[in-house]
Order: C-alpha cells, then structure tokens, then sequence
C-alpha cells in the first residue's frame, strides 16, 4: 500500500481535517505567480513492469570498465564485502541516532571503537563523530579554535582543497572570522615566511593539510612552534586518510579535522563521506558533535553512554559549539569496520602500495617529452605535473580510450595552467598506468 496514491476520498478527509475545502485553498498563500499551473514534464504514467525497464535503461548507460587517475579529495580504495555486510544489517541500517543510550549500545560501542581508531591514527587524547565530511569539519574545527582563543583571523594555506577553503570562506561571511590565505613556494608547501610575517597575536588558527592539495607532505613541527608563538593553534586536514598508514600522526597539530572517505566508502557523487575532529583532551568541550565513552553499570558490566553531546538541540543554542544536526554513524562504522580488518599491518601495506605506484606513475610520465614534475617536495599518491598543452584536451583524449583523467588544477589554481594532479591508489595496476601513460603520449604527439 504504502506505493498506491491517496484516493479523492482519502484526500478530501485529510483537507477537512486542516480545515480547508481543496488543494487550491491549501495553497492559496503562494502567490499565484509561482503556483504550477501545468503537469510536470515527466513521462507516463507508466506500469510496474515500465518503470523497471525504464531504470534498467537508464543503468545501462552508466559507464563501465573506466580506469580513473582523478583523486582531489575523493578517492578509490579497496573495501571488503564484509563490511557491506555489517552496514547492511538492520540494527545498524535503520537507527538514525542514540537519543536513549540504555537502549543503542550496539550503535554507541560503534562509535567508541571508531573514535579509539581515529586518536591512534592521528596522535590526538579524543575524537568526536558525526560530522558531514572533511570540508565542514575542517570549518567546524576552525570555529572551535576560535572560541578556545578568543580571536578571530585565521590564516589559510592556499594549499588546502579549494572546496574546504571555500566552505571556510562560506561560513566566514556571516560571522566575524577573518580568513586570510598564505600562498605556498616552488616545493609546493606552504610558505612559511610568508605565513610567519603574517602571524600576530589576534590569530586564533592556522589551517594547513598534509597531504596538501597537491599531494606534497608538510612540515608541521616548524609551523606548530610559529603558531603557538603567538597563541595560535595549529589546525591540520586530511583528505587522503590512507596516508596516515606510512606518515607520522600528526600529534603535533592541536586539531586534526579529517575525511574518512577512503575507509570503506567508495566514491559516489557528492557523499556520503564521514568527517572526524580529532584533538587535545583539554580542547573536549569546545568540540562540536557526539563524543561516545565507555563506562560501567551498577552491575560492574561493561556500558556504553553518549557522553558529549553539542548540538543546539541537546542544549541552549547559546551554549551550543555545533549546528551539526544529522548523524554520519553508518558511514563512521564503514571505517571502523574496514580498518579493524585490514589491521596496523593491512593500512600500512595500502598505503605502501599507493607511494609505490603514484612513485612509478611519475617516473612513467616524465619519460614523455615536455611533461615535467611541478614540486618536488615528497609526496603521497597524488603529484603534479605540468603538460607541453591543455590538460583538458589530454583528458579529452584519454576519455576516448576509458581514462578518466587527471584533475585540471588551472580551474582552481589559475597560474597552474596545463598542470595535472595525478592520483595512484592500490587499485591501480600497473598495465593500467602504462596505458594512461601511452594514452598521454599520443594525445601530446598529435597536431595542435
């Protein structure tokens, strides 16, 4: 039934009881300018048996059996289908959140060992769950070092994704933080000069991320002493999570804000992803969110309590730190399950993967008369290089032959025209980068 529209019986029973007569009274507020006043442009009405020919159409035009080199934010990773499995289990599929700690202890553990995961990875005493995605917690991040310090300009690496840097930009337009970008040298790193001329003592955040834009690793000792020179707190993203599998945690940085996505999520259009704020203990209660902890009951058993919980709905609004008003549970058990089964061992064995062959990928396109390497700062699995021609017109060539290509950094980085940020994950094999590399080849040799 629930699939069958309501009759005009049923219709008109529910019009009387808001006490209206028609559909047309029911909207006789909008004014008549904006009303609909013609069916929607869609076909049918169509059968059963029509709308599943329809969709299977439509599927069938998907594309399939395409190599990708495209990252910037989002990437490809092996996942098991056990964690699939465990995601798809209606204890975990159908709850939307712990509003009764007594009665979600299943959901709560999950987020307990998620959060457990996330400080061992990072370095940081506490992690919190259910933010959107890396770019909000990144933002997020920055509003709580502005309560923790009082001040309100932030200096911006121009080597942070573009879009966290324009949701940063978003939330600044209607508060009072001043975002200030510090541009970044040859190596492809930020500019410390440049940032420690800019460092004074009304900076509340310095946002960097490691691996940045670029795929280049940062310093963050030397910047975690300049910031706190002046009482700033250093602030670090991560797109690439899998990175932390050969990298130092950044221990150093006082807020670690993360995308979870290359733990179990494939990538999809737009999400879901999983974002994570990972810090100092002393930082906790600034720290927007749920925070899960454990504890035990009056019998001495093991228990689980939503011990922080920040939102607006939870406390007065005044005192809320987060407006964060959904909950990313599901996607947050994707990772704990796929890292507790891939292991110390199995993360830092795919990370050894992507370096090893992002490493072969470069040496491959250099091999390419005109193609040079932009940075030359050590670098995860992603690099740039720069092309003798559009990276467009390359990547419209590559696409002939199934390759979705390289990213187009002159879209986000205007003086970077004809460079290409090049992405290698484990799922990369080596046929298919010698094919991307002689699929650039003849794309560079043919006639402008």
């Amino acid at each position: 039934m629930r699939y069958l529209p309501k009759s005009p019986a049923e219709r008109q029973e529910m019009l009387a009881a808001i006490g209206v007569q028609s559909v047309e009274e029911l909207f006789s507020t909008i004014p008549e300018a904006y009303r609909l006043k013609k069916p929607l442009n869609l076909p049918g009405p169509l059968s059963e048996p029509e709308v599943i020919a329809y969709f299977r159409a439509r599927a069938a035009e998907n594309s399939v059996g395409y190599t990708s080199f495209l990252g910037a934010g989002v990437y490809n990773h092996l996942s098991s289908v056990i964690t699939d499995t465990v995601l798809q289990r209606g204890e975990f599929l159908t709850s939307y959140t712990p509003y009764q700690a007594e009665i979600s202890q299943g959901t709560l553990q999950a987020i307990f060992e998620f959060q457990t995961l996330m400080c061992q990875l990072t370095g940081q005493e506490v992690a919190n769950a259910s933010m959107y995605d890396g770019s909000t917690a990144t933002t997020e991040a920055v509003l709580m070092a502005e309560r923790l310090t009082g001040k309100r300009r932030v200096l911006l690496a121009r080597s942070v994704h573009p879009e966290y840097r324009e949701v940063l930009k978003t939330y600044a337009k209607n508060s009072r933080l001043r975002v200030e970008e510090v541009g970044y040298i040859a190596a492809g790193t930020v500019d410390a000069k440049g940032l420690q001329s800019a460092l004074r003592d009304d900076v509340c955040a310095v946002v960097v991320q490691s691996p940045n834009f670029f795929g280049v690793m940062e310093s963050l000792g030397s910047l975690a002493e300049a910031a706190h020179a002046v009482g700033a707190l250093l602030l670090t993203a991560i797109t690439e999570a899998v990175s932390l599998g050969v990298v130092k945690p950044p221990a150093e940085a006082d807020i670690v804000a993360m995308e979870a996505q290359s733990f179990g999520l494939a990538p999809s259009y737009g999400g879901p992803f999983a974002g994570v704020i990972a810090s100092k203990e002393k930082f906790v209660r600034q720290m927007p969110g749920r925070l899960a902890g454990q504890t035990v009951d009056l019998d001495g058993r093991r228990g689980f309590v939503l011990t922080l919980a920040t939102r607006e709905q939870h406390i007065r609004r005044e005192k809320a730190t987060s407006n964060i008003c959904t909950n990313q549970a599901l996607c947050a058990l994707a990772a704990t399950v796929h890292l507790t089964l891939l292991g110390k061992e199995g993360l830092r064995e795919m990370a050894e993967q992507n370096l090893a062959k992002a490493q072969f990928a470069l040496h491959e396109l250099q091999t390419i008369p005109g193609v040079k390497r932009t940075f030359a700062a050590p670098f995860f699995n992603e690099f740039v290089v720069e092309l003798p021609r559009s990276v467009k017109m390359v990547n419209a060539e590559l696409l002939k032959e199934k390759i979705v290509g390289p990213f187009v950094l002159g879209s986000a980085y205007p003086e970077l025209t004809k460079h290409a940020l090049v992405c290698v994950t484990e799922t990369t094999s080596r046929a298919e980068i010698d094919r991307m590399v002689a699929a650039v080849r003849r794309a560079l040799e043919q006639p402008l």
